[in-house]
């Protein structure tokens, strides 16, 4: 049976509708093209979450976030945690940052709306059973310092996945890998007893989206990039916004030779 993500369960869907407005701050994201918010477990199951910045344009085509290349790279830090399942991704902020806008959202953060909903968010998603929070970056860190009643559980404050100090990046994952492993209980089918990073991101440290975090119906490489990142020229995305127009239209590319 092909597993797939049927869903938010119905309280964390309504919460999710009652996104507070970004309209005031539509100069500082993709704003048209509306909200995405999370992957993974929603019913409070998960062992560890994880907080990144903001969704991007691969993540808007799945509406689920943490899928395209930076998502990936995620998905590898996962695995080498042995969590398969067993974790909950979200955002600091539900719609796409304009990068060179970034600093001026960050404010948007502690609004009382939002900071409001955002923590709601984090409760709703989490329980009992989680054992750990890592947040990807500096508005996840934000977000994170934000959470007034956060459980008492390690946060690890790392490089967000797209961050462009390679060195500082797999230096800060290792360590946060080898931390977790002593923190974070791998799920069943997991192995948590392998490398983790060497002096520079490979192609073992990526992994694809399982489906079961991706919605029915979407191609079978939907969240595997890795034939575009072995191309050349490399394409670390399937979903780009053309400089033609970077408001308001995303390319989609099937990569080639699909069976």
């Amino acid at each position: 049976m092909v597993e797939f993500d049927a869903g938010p369960p119905r309280a964390v869907a309504t919460h999710l509708a009652a996104l507070p407005t970004y309209a005031p701050h539509r100069d500082l994201f993709w704003y048209d093209w509306g909200p995405v918010f999370y992957r993974g477990r929603l019913d409070r199951s998960a062992r560890l979450l994880c907080i990144a910045s903001d969704p991007g344009p691969t993540e808007r085509i799945a509406c689920r976030t943490l899928v395209g290349d930076a998502g990936q790279r995620v998905q590898g830090f996962l695995a080498k945690l042995g969590l398969t399942r067993s974790y909950v991704l979200v955002n600091a902020f539900a719609y796409a940052l304009l990068p060179s806008r970034a600093q001026r959202a960050t404010p948007l953060l502690a609004e009382p709306q939002h900071l409001a909903w955002r923590n709601t968010l984090l409760r709703k998603v989490t329980g009992p059973s989680l054992q750990a929070v890592v947040a990807f970056g500096a508005q996840a860190r934000a977000a994170v310092r934000l959470w007034d009643d956060a459980p008492d559980v390690p946060v690890l404050e790392v490089p967000p996945p797209s961050s462009r100090d390679a060195t500082r990046l797999v230096t800060e994952w290792a360590a946060a890998v080898e931390r977790l492993r002593g923190v974070v209980t791998p799920d069943d089918d997991g192995d948590a007893t392998g490398p983790t990073y060497g002096p520079a991101f490979t192609e073992a440290d990526y992994a694809r989206i399982p489906s079961r975090d991706l919605p029915f119906g979407v191609p079978p490489w939907l969240g595997d990039d890795q034939v575009g990142r072995a191309a050349r020229p490399r394409r670390n995305n399937t979903v780009e916004r053309p400089g033609t127009d970077l408001l308001h239209t995303l390319v989609w590319h099937a990569p080639d030779a699909q069976p």
